[in-house]
């Protein structure tokens, strides 16, 4: 990167609740959040799963024409992304004085909308509502945001594991860098459903499926979380996990000083964390681990992670931060960000 960027704004929707504020606070005190359960009828029996929602109250989705039959993803992602916008660039945006773009990154998208039409479909495709299909395609909650905040400026979305967020990261700087936009936000998120939900516990019963969405807004500025390092991820298409986790580590080169903070991807699940827990394995300094309060979010895991460490280093506490993301089945990814200018440590 030849410019110097920072995140300068972050904003986050989870179980926790509708803020960052919320989240940072069920992080740091390792709460235990609320169960809710998911139940759709089988034949005659009923299939009960644990998930992790975002509550109702306290909800700050923006009120928006296009919005009015929008998803939870969406709803989640806008508000996120208000948060992360702030409302001085939201007004300069919507003015045209403010080139913003839009990266997002989600794994299962639509799906509420995609199960509601297909049944529909299924039931009696003479009544299947033409209304419901546009919101069921991946890039819809993307289309939402830019047409909210009044951005022409380019808008991407990008399908993957919870690693593809740092590929977001990486393609809002390269935009950044060529001069298409002022600044951008990348947003991950996504909602729960009954078949994303139930395919995640066939890997193991003790993963709890989570929702939610994050988001930061990177720009070239200076401030207390700058982009210090963001490797190229390991594909697995060359690479096992294992070896993808140990060389994503290599490549981050950071030094385990007492004053970097570590924000991992482990979610609590042994035979998924095993290659992430293994790369890690000899780090002693300070971490936190997302996932193990906030339940599994899949495409929007790392978005979490990122806007934790950012916010981490707004504290003061630590000199710099590590997000570690080693994708389901696609890359192994890390970032880097740095406090400048530098905390004071003890």
């Amino acid at each position: 990167m030849s410019r110097d960027l920072a995140i300068t704004g972050t904003g986050a929707v989870s179980p926790a609740g509708w803020g960052v504020a919320a989240m940072m606070r069920a992080l740091e005190s390792a709460e235990t959040l609320p169960l809710s359960l998911l139940e759709r009828a089988c034949g005659d029996a009923m299939v009960t799963t644990p998930v992790l929602r975002v509550p109702a109250q306290g909800a700050t989705a923006p009120k928006f024409a296009r919005m009015r039959r929008s998803s939870p993803i969406t709803k989640f992602a806008a508000a996120a992304a208000m948060e992360a916008l702030g409302e001085t660039r939201f007004a300069e945006s919507t003015a045209g004085r403010l080139r913003v773009g839009v990266v997002f990154t989600l794994t299962n998208g639509c799906v509420n909308y995609s199960n509601r039409f297909f049944s529909e479909v299924l039931s009696d495709p003479a009544l299947a509502s033409p209304i419901l299909f546009p919101e069921t395609v991946f890039n819809a909650p993307s289309s939402h945001l830019s047409a909210l905040i009044g951005s022409s400026a380019p808008n991407d979305t990008l399908v993957g594991d919870a690693s593809a967020f740092l590929s977001g990261i990486d393609l809002a700087a390269e935009w950044i860098e060529r001069g298409d936009v002022d600044g951008c936000l990348v947003v991950a998120s996504e909602e729960i459903d009954w078949l994303s939900a139930e395919g995640l516990r066939h890997y193991s019963k003790s993963y709890l499926p989570s929702e939610g969405a994050a988001a930061i807004y990177l720009e070239a500025a200076g401030g207390p979380a700058m982009l210090e390092h963001l490797p190229d991820p390991v594909s697995y298409q060359f690479h096992g996990r294992l070896e993808a986790a140990r060389l994503m580590r290599a490549n981050l080169a950071v030094a385990d000083d007492g004053a970097t903070l570590l924000v991992d991807g482990l979610s609590g699940v042994r035979r998924f964390d095993a290659p992430e827990a293994a790369a890690w394995s000899d780090w002693s300094g300070p971490r936190r681990s997302p996932k193990r309060v906030l339940g599994e979010s899949m495409g929007a895991a790392a978005a979490f992670q990122v806007v934790a460490a950012a916010e981490s280093l707004v504290s003061g506490a630590f000199r710099q931060a590590i997000v570690s993301s080693v994708g389901s089945n696609q890359q192994a990814a890390g970032l880097v960000l740095r406090r400048d200018p530098p905390a004071q440590m003890p």
